[in-house]
């Protein structure tokens, strides 16, 4: 099987991290990844915010939480968190920022590394703490939250894959 395709096919969701943080050549290959998805009309219209400083990633994953109604680490402690966020303005925005989520977990796993898609990213920027957070990192106003990408070490073994269900393909 092509490795690319190989890839594809065996990355998993990873909800448990070592402790160590994700090496910079590492993490620099997994932002090229996310900033060349494919966009609408060519666009480029979404930003990432790499966050490693614990306390911030402490603050991101308790406002996480609230959304939701729990007291959880919504970020399984992971050591990297990089928030992806697009121009709202563009009819793409949300697709466009799918398409670079896709695009930093799959290079992640290429690389050895786990990651996994947390949403609640647009009720979290949305709200006034999440906005006076991009306010202080200087993203544009016009950037809505599409999800956060945690990355790390993975704690074990990537879990068994799902069964993949039947009938999901249609042939005209």
């Amino acid at each position: 099987m092509n490795e690319i395709i190989q890839a594809l096919t065996t990355r998993r969701s990873v909800r448990a991290y070592a402790p160590r943080q994700v090496a910079e050549e590492d993490l620099a290959q997994i932002l090229q990844a996310g900033r060349y998805a494919p966009s609408g009309m060519g666009a480029q219209s979404v930003r990432f915010v790499v966050v490693q400083d614990k306390a911030t990633i402490a603050q991101l994953s308790r406002l996480n939480a609230a959304v939701m109604g729990a007291d959880t680490d919504p970020f399984y402690g992971a050591p990297t968190v990089i928030v992806v966020l697009a121009d709202r303005t563009r009819p793409t925005w949300v697709e466009d920022g799918s398409l670079a989520m896709g695009n930093l977990m799959n290079a992640a796993h290429a690389l050895g590394l786990g990651s996994c898609w947390i949403h609640r990213a647009r009720e979290v920027f949305d709200g006034p703490k999440g906005k006076a957070l991009l306010r202080q990192w200087g993203v544009p106003e016009t950037c809505g939250g599409v999800g956060h990408c945690i990355l790390g070490y993975p704690a074990g073994a990537l879990p068994a894959p799902k069964p993949r269900q039947e009938g999901r393909v249609f042939r005209v």
